[in-house]
């Protein structure tokens, strides 16, 4: 289920009532601690923090005319999902949040590469989540993404 709107007000005006309270703590949770200079926006049917071009003008390698996206929130069909880029591109990192997700919930951790799917929204782990946000700055990202995946000119 891919919801296209222009800002989190409107996005939150499309999803079930019942997802409305956990979209609203998810995203507060983030905001409240992730690194200066990420911005929020619209992308990709969801809501995303990404490196605006005044700080990383090339963009994201596959479309350099988007910031470069760094991590999101949607509600799909069955779960909300929290994507978060530094997961996939850090094992180190990735780690840390296998350990760490049992001390901060009871449902088993279901995840992709860079996907965390919530199935119970009673479940979701908001300190968790707030602890892997400061866990990268914008500096470090851009470390990250020029050494793993943009392409070398």
């Amino acid at each position: 289920m891919r919801i296209e709107a222009e800002n989190f007000e409107k996005y939150l005006d499309l999803v079930p009532e019942e997802r409305k309270v956990p979209l609203l703590n998810l995203r507060n949770c983030i905001i409240e601690n992730l690194p200066e200079g990420f911005e929020e926006g619209p992308g990709y049917g969801m809501i995303g923090y990404s490196i605006p071009h005044s700080i990383y003008p090339d963009g994201y390698h596959c479309t350099p005319e988007l910031p470069l996206p760094f991590a999101g929130f949607a509600s799909q069909k069955n779960f909300i999902a929290l994507y978060h880029m530094g997961i996939y591109a850090d094992p180190k990192l990735l780690q840390w949040f296998i350990e760490e997700y049992p001390k901060h919930s009871k449902s088993k951790l279901d995840m992709g590469k860079s996907c965390i799917r919530f199935k119970k929204m009673s479940d979701i782990p908001y300190q968790l989540i707030g602890e892997l946000m400061k866990k990268i700055t914008v500096e470090k990202y851009i470390e990250i993404y020029e050494t793993n995946y943009k392409k070398k000119k």
